[in-house]
Order: C-alpha cells, then sequence, then structure tokens
C-alpha cells in the first residue's frame, strides 16, 4: 500500500511537471505571436516588451541553452535592430548565435540566419568587412542545407548581392544576382 502511494505521488508529480511545460511553452508560442503582429503594426515598443517576456518564459522554462531562447534573443535583436538600437542589438545576436551553434551545431540553417542577421546588423553600422565574412558563413551554410538551386537560395543570393553592393564589390554582387535570376527562371 504504501508503495502504490509513493508510485502514485511520483507519477503526479511528473504529469503536473510536464503540463506546466506545455502551458509555458504555449505561453511563449503566444508571446511570440504578438511579437510578430506588433512588429507588422510598426509598434515597436510594445514588440520589444513581449518580447522580453517572451524571452523570460524561454529561460525559466527550458533553460539559457535552447533553441527557443535563441530565437527569443534572435527576436529582441531585430526589435532594437529596426530601431536602431545597434548597441543593444549586437550582444543579443551574438548570443543567440553561440547559443544555435552549441545546440544546434554550426552547419544549421538556424545558424545560418543568426549569422546573416548579425552580418545586416554590421552592414547597418558600416562594418562591411565584419558582414562580409558572416553572410559568406550563411550562405555556405545555406547552399549545403539546401543546395545551390533551391528557390529559398535566390533571396538569399540577392541579399548577399545588396551586401556586396554596399561593400563596393560589383563583381561578387553581379554573380550573386545572376545566379538569383538563374534559379528564378526556373521556378
Amino acid at each position: 500500500m504504501r508503495t502504490s502511494t509513493h508510485l502514485f505521488v511520483s507519477v503526479m508529480v511528473v504529469l503536473l511537471s510536464s503540463t506546466s511545460t506545455l502551458a509555458q511553452e504555449a505561453l511563449w508560442e503566444k508571446l511570440n505571436s504578438k511579437v510578430v503582429m506588433l512588429y507588422q503594426r510598426g509598434e515597436l515598443s510594445e514588440a520589444v516588451k513581449v518580447a522580453e517576456q517572451a524571452l523570460k518564459v524561454a529561460e525559466k522554462t527550458f533553460g539559457p541553452n535552447h533553441r527557443k531562447v535563441a530565437a527569443s534573443l534572435n527576436n529582441l535583436a531585430e526589435l532594437y535592430r529596426a530601431q536602431g538600437k545597434y548597441a543593444e542589438a549586437e550582444p543579443l545576436y551574438k548570443q543567440s548565435l553561440a547559443i544555435g551553434e552549441k545546440v544546434l551545431g554550426p552547419n544549421h540553417p538556424d545558424v545560418a540566419q543568426s549569422l546573416n542577421n548579425l552580418a545586416e546588423l554590421y552592414a547597418a553600422q558600416g562594418k562591411y568587412a565584419e558582414a562580409e565574412s558572416l553572410y559568406k558563413r550563411s550562405l555556405a551554410i545555406w547552399e549545403k542545407a539546401l543546395g545551390p538551386n533551391h528557390p529559398y537560395m535566390a533571396q538569399i543570393y540577392e541579399n548577399m548581392a545588396k551586401g556586396y553592393r554596399t561593400l563596393g564589390k560589383e563583381k561578387e554582387a553581379e554573380q550573386l544576382e545572376a545566379r538569383a535570376k538563374k534559379i528564378r527562371s526556373t521556378q
């Protein structure tokens, strides 16, 4: 009898714990959806507040080194970048990237996206050499993950071409634009 009571209590603790985690995960998803909606409306200050809440929920629910924490950090950094708050955005992008590389590995598409976002930040600040190296790493990961002729690659090539134009590297930009055009013509 005593063993069955102990087993019942243990099972209930596990069930309540998993229910709580599921509820927190649902809350995190809801908060992120709200961040996107607010961003699309141009309500960036309010979006930052909600993104900060999502980050706290992610850290509490999943721990500091989880891909959802990385996603929350990236979202918050994107909001800061959109507001021109580059000093606030940079450490968040870097932390998101570090978590992604640790949890997902250095060649995961989410890592490529983090590299690209950090490159966009550097380009916006005129740090073109730093941006270029990150763009190249991002592009290599995407090409490996998707293949060089995947439809999504056309957009990546075009974005990269814009970066090269900013760097004054017309030849490289033209090559990437030609690759993007070739992909789009086959769709």
